[in-house]
């Protein structure tokens, strides 16, 4: 007869296996979710720096044509012309109402300006209604971009990502 502790002993291995398998799968969704989660708060920076790039350009008198262009130029390493939008729009305040004198778009998503089209009356935030003053100008940028997440963790969990994500700058 064995003693008891020597069974003790024969059982241990697969309950510290059983526990590291737990452990294990817990410890994967952690860093499965902190990937994604960074992956896509770093492309959320890039489409800030993007949108605030093409503002200040236009506001600075670089035609918005330009502008376009270093915006799509500095988005790496995201690719606006195949997964992303971006619109730059000129809008006047003409007697009162916020009318989009001129707008430029370029990319390879189909997305809807939020501000609206040329011609039509922008839709600026409800903290903008001090700008701009009769006869002035603002500039706005949006960038739009589709976040496709690389790990499996919205399948493991349920959890879903944001499938588009998008900034706007007003200058």
């Amino acid at each position: 007869m064995t003693a008891p502790h020597a069974r003790r002993r024969l059982a241990s291995p697969g309950q510290a296996l059983l526990e590291f398998a737990l452990v294990l799968s817990i410890l994967i969704t952690l860093v499965f979710g902190l990937i994604d989660f960074s992956r896509a708060i770093s492309v959320k920076q890039v489409l800030t720096n993007l949108s605030r790039e093409g503002s200040n350009l236009a506001s600075r008198g670089t035609p918005l044509a330009n502008a376009m262009k270093a915006v799509v130029a500095g988005a790496t390493p995201l690719n606006i012309n195949t997964s992303g939008r971006v619109f730059i729009s000129s809008v006047t305040n003409v007697g009162g109402a916020f009318v989009i004198q001129d707008q430029v778009t370029t990319g390879g998503i189909s997305a809807t300006s939020k501000v609206g089209s040329i011609g039509g009356v922008a839709t600026l935030p409800t903290t903008s209604t001090a700008f701009p003053q009769p006869t002035q100008t603002v500039y706005v940028t949006e960038v739009f971009y589709l976040y496709t997440a690389t790990t499996p963790i919205g399948k493991l969990t349920n959890l879903v990502m944001p499938s588009q994500l998008y900034d706007a700058a007003y200058f």
